[in-house]
């Protein structure tokens, strides 16, 4: 039996790879029981702003068998999206690197499909689903868990080998696997995001005020942008890589192998002119297939608006 979970796994770890994963890990589909007490306080809080969705599906978030009856076994997959390509005009303003190339969401849903169907052909039925950021999935704890890194002071994912500038995705599957372990804690007394963040976001080590964020005010906030943003931007119209950029594990990023994650020539060409009279039909050109179409043209010109 131990054998056969061991083979399975490694059948899972190598398709990965084969699929172009940065690395794959395995936990065993339990209540978050850690999770759970931090989650609510932080909710509680209002940590979360106005991303109300945080607030439903509780038990879910906590407990991948509710997601997937007689799920066994959490896989989680990071996909890296590290670039090392610029935007040409260093006064244009500013998107996140993941959001360079096609939507992730497309990209990886593919593979993880890819997947499913190979451990199907290669084990035979097997019920579970796929998630790419889509659902009530914690998928920080879950790759923390699996031992594909900590969660940081930034509360992000960080691994010792890759960094942190990857995407994870998980399947929940009703098969019994051989399970990862987590791994230590890396952070030290590096306090590098924290004294970066020029909004504050971050309140103390590994403790995050979401409504104080720049990827939430330039992303997820549908309103205005509240005044207490005003200068302190610093360029971002979508997302902010700053807490990643300053993390000394990514000096050990590779840039990603992607094509779909490959930006467009237009996109990096595009100059502080062209952001500031950016028309509706560039918007769809430039941003076709794009994550950045989730801000909706109407939401990228008002963070570009608030910069100026």
């Amino acid at each position: 039996m131990l054998d056969r979970r061991a083979h399975y796994s490694n059948l899972i770890k190598h398709k990965a790879k084969d699929l172009g994963f940065l690395s794959c890990g395995i936990a065993k589909a339990s209540f978050l029981s850690e999770e759970a007490p931090k989650l609510e306080q932080w909710l509680q809080q209002g940590r979360h702003g106005k991303m109300t969705y945080m607030e439903n599906h509780f038990d879910k978030r906590l407990d991948p068998t509710l997601l997937v009856p007689g799920a066994k076994s959490v896989v989680s997959l990071l996909l890296n999206y590290h670039s090392e390509e610029k935007q040409s005009d260093p006064e244009a303003p500013k998107i996140s690197t993941y959001a360079y190339g096609q939507d992730y969401h497309t990209v990886i849903k593919e593979k993880l499909t890819q997947l499913m169907l190979y451990l199907r052909e290669e084990i035979g039925e097997i019920e579970g689903r796929v998630f790419v950021d889509s659902a009530p999935v914690m998928d920080k704890a879950w790759a923390s868990r699996s031992g594909l890194g900590w969660v940081g002071k930034n509360t992000n994912l960080i691994s010792k080998q890759v960094g942190s500038f990857f995407f994870i995705a998980e399947l929940i599957i009703d098969l019994q696997l051989e399970y990862d372990f987590p791994v230590a804690d890396h952070c030290g007394s590096c306090t590098a995001c924290i004294d970066s963040c020029p909004t504050e976001a971050l309140t103390a080590p590994y403790q995050i005020d979401g409504s104080k964020c720049i990827s939430y005010a330039t992303i997820e906030l549908k309103e205005s942008i509240p005044e207490t943003f005003k200068d302190k931007m610093e360029g971002w119209a979508f997302g902010c890589d700053i807490c990643q950029t300053v993390c000394p594990w990514n000096r050990f990023a590779s840039p990603h192998q992607e094509p779909a994650f490959q930006p467009k020539e237009e996109l990096l060409a595009l100059t502080a002119k062209d952001w500031q009279e950016l028309t509706e039909e560039t918007f769809k050109k430039v941003f076709q297939k794009s994550a950045v179409k989730r801000a909706k043209f109407s939401g990228l010109k008002r963070n570009i608006k608030f910069l100026s």
